[in-house]
C-alpha cells in the first residue's frame, strides 16, 4: 500500500536529522516555476494572498529569494515539517527500517513540490495547497499540478505492487489528486472523537491521529491496507459499522 500525507505550516529547522539519507524531490524543475512567480510579489502581496502577518509574509519573500534548486544545504521534509501529523508520527524516535519503510511507501502532497518522499531534501517555505496563485497554467495551484501527483502516484503503485492508496491527507491536498485516474483504490480513515454527547471530527486530534497511522504501518512495516484495521494507538478503534469501503471510521470516547 502506499500513504499519502499533507505537509505542515509549521518548520522544525533545529533538531538534529537521525538519519544521513537523502533524496532529490522529482519536480524542482516545477518548484523553480511556482518561486519565480512568487518573487514578483511585494511582503504586502503575500500577505494578501496567504492571509499572513506582516512578520510572516516579510519572512517569506526573504525565503523565496533565497530559494535555490540546489538542495544541498535542504533538509529532509519528514524532519522539516513540525505540525500535528509530524507530531503523531515522530519520526524522530523511528529506526533506520522504520524511516525506510517511510520512503518506500509514504509521500507528502505539496504545494510547491508537487509530491515529496520523506528524505526529500528541501528549502523553508510556505506555500499551501489550496493558494489562488495563478500561473501560466490556471488561476491556482491545482491547474498548476494537474495531474502531476497522480501519474506519479500510480508509477510508484505499479513499482511496489501496492494495493490501495491511504489518504491521510487533508481535503485541501488530496483535492490535488485525481482519484478516477489512480490504478488503485483510494481508502481514507476518518478519526472521530466524542464531544457533545456524539462522535465528531475534532481537527487537532484527527491531523495527530493521521500522523499515529502512519507511524504505526511504518512501525509494523505494513502492507496491506487491511492490517489497518487493528489500528489502536491512543484509544482509537475500528468501527465496521459506520465504515465503508473506502470511508475507514476510528472512533474513540476519552483521548488518550
Amino acid at each position: 500500500m502506499l500513504i499519502v500525507l499533507s505537509p505542515a505550516k509549521s518548520l522544525d529547522l533545529e533538531t538534529p536529522p537521525t538519519t544521513k539519507l537523502t533524496s532529490q524531490p522529482d519536480f524542482l524543475d516545477q518548484s523553480a516555476l511556482l518561486i519565480e512567480r512568487l518573487r514578483a510579489f511585494s511582503p504586502a502581496q503575500v500577505g494578501e494572498l496567504m492571509d499572513l502577518s506582516d512578520k510572516l509574509s516579510a519572512l517569506n519573500v526573504a525565503r523565496y529569494a533565497s530559494w535555490t534548486p540546489d538542495t544541498s544545504e535542504g533538509r529532509q521534509a519528514i524532519m522539516a515539517f513540525n505540525g500535528d501529523v509530524y507530531a503523531g508520527f515522530d519520526a524522530y524516535s523511528l529506526n533506520a527500517r522504520q524511516l525506510d519503510y517511510a520512503q518506500a511507501h509514504i509521500r507528502i502532497l505539496s504545494g510547491l513540490y508537487g509530491l515529496l518522499r520523506p528524505f526529500d531534501l528541501i528549502h523553508p517555505h510556505r506555500l499551501e495547497m489550496g493558494t489562488r496563485l495563478g500561473t501560466a497554467r490556471g488561476k491556482n495551484l491545482y491547474d498548476f499540478w494537474g495531474d502531476t501527483q497522480t501519474r506519479a502516484l500510480n508509477a510508484l503503485a505499479a513499482e511496489r505492487g501496492a494495493s490501495a492508496l491511504v489518504n491521510l491527507a487533508s481535503e485541501e491536498y488530496f483535492k490535488s489528486v485525481k482519484p478516477k485516474q489512480l490504478a488503485v483504490p483510494v481508502i481514507t480513515p476518518q478519526f472521530e472523537d466524542w464531544k457533545g454527547g456524539k462522535y465528531k471530527i475534532i481537527s487537532f486530534y484527527a491531523k495527530r491521529a493521521r500522523g499515529l497511522m502512519a507511524r504505526y504501518a511504518a512501525v509494523k512495516g505494513l502492507t496491506d491496507p487491511h492490517k489497518l484495521k487493528k489500528f489502536d494507538v491512543d484509544g482509537y478503534a475500528f468501527d465496521a459499522g459506520d465504515s465503508s469501503d473506502t470511508t475507514w471510521i476510528f472512533r474513540r470516547k476519552v483521548a488518550a
